[in-house]
């Protein structure tokens, strides 16, 4: 299953980009790339995965091939959420499946809780379905007041013309910005993020987005208790023991994953798996063979599939 199909699929601000494995009439599977990453980062997951199924890589808006949205409308969380209604009605289905690679975790997490009879199953990828802040209700505030003050200064910047610099800078600087990204990675992932113009490569990704809390909503600890009885759908959470809880290995992060592990299960009970792999935040890149097996049993299971050892 190594070829695939690009597509555009109109939105009021432009188009979503997303590219397509496998036949249109096998049944849908929405994956959803990590922040400020692309629809290659399935590249080379999805070829190891059952044929049977319809696999649609998005780019969200501002990422990748995607139109970046009009200027003065910001990139909210809920916004990312509705991009995955819109991708939904325009390819006609009524049901699918979501996997999800860390950002896209809570972007699909929240798109399962609010429309709960279109998701199937929920898979996600060194992901967790809601991005908890143990301090959220302190933090609220400054939250919401970083994120419009970076939103007006990056609107501001937005009229500057693009940095253009060369391919291999380029990699350098984005490998030393994302250190668990190894070298074939990075170029896979600038093969869709960057532009080749007369001097060099220019970023796709629009400068609005480069704010943590543009692309999260944290919420507190009741919240997430509440979110999560409203997720029927069958859940698989693949964790890279070095991933990214893996290095914030700290005993506040260790803890706060602990609590959502534990309400996962408790709510869930047979809906939710959890499974360890070996391997960094990007393993289904570097090492895709480490959850394509665990990804394929429970795409084709109906029912829940055995703990792993």
């Amino acid at each position: 299953m190594g070829l695939f199909s690009e597509l555009r699929l109109a939105v009021p601000w432009g188009h979503i980009a997303a590219k397509a494995w496998g036949s249109q009439h096998g049944s849908p599977v929405l994956c959803l790339h990590g922040w400020l990453g692309n629809a290659n980062s399935f590249d080379r997951l999805i070829p190891l995965l059952p044929k049977g199924f319809y696999y649609v890589a998005m780019d969200f808006g501002g990422h990748g091939l995607s139109s970046h949205y009009s200027p003065g409308l910001p990139y909210y969380h809920l916004n990312f959420v509705s991009e995955i209604r819109r991708v939904v009605a325009a390819l006609k289905w009524n049901r699918l499946s979501l996997m999800c690679h860390s950002f896209g975790g809570s972007v699909g997490g929240m798109f399962s809780c609010i429309f709960p009879e279109m998701v199937d199953k929920l898979i996600l990828l060194d992901a967790v379905p809601f991005s908890l802040d143990c301090n959220e209700i302190e933090n609220f505030v400054i939250y919401k007041r970083n994120l419009i003050e970076h939103t007006l200064q990056m609107e501001k910047s937005a009229k500057k013309p693009s940095s253009v610099i060369s391919r291999e800078e380029m990699l350098h600087r984005f490998l030393q910005n994302n250190s668990q990204i190894n070298k074939e990675c990075g170029e896979l992932l600038l093969q869709r993020g960057t532009t080749q113009v007369a001097t060099g490569l220019t970023l796709n990704r629009d400068r609005r987005i480069t704010l943590l809390e543009n692309a999260f909503d944290f919420i507190s600890r009741e919240q997430f208790e509440h979110y999560i009885t409203k997720l029927p759908t069958r859940t698989l959470f693949i964790k890279a023991n070095q991933g990214y809880h893996g290095v914030r290995e700290n005993a506040a992060n260790k803890e706060t994953l602990r609590f959502m592990l534990d309400k996962l299960k408790s709510v869930l009970k047979e809906r939710f798996q959890y499974v360890e792999v070996p391997g960094n935040h990007f393993v289904h890149m570097s090492h895709p063979h480490h959850v394509a097996g665990i990804i394929s049993a429970f795409l084709q299971s109906r029912d829940r599939i055995p703990a792993q050892p």
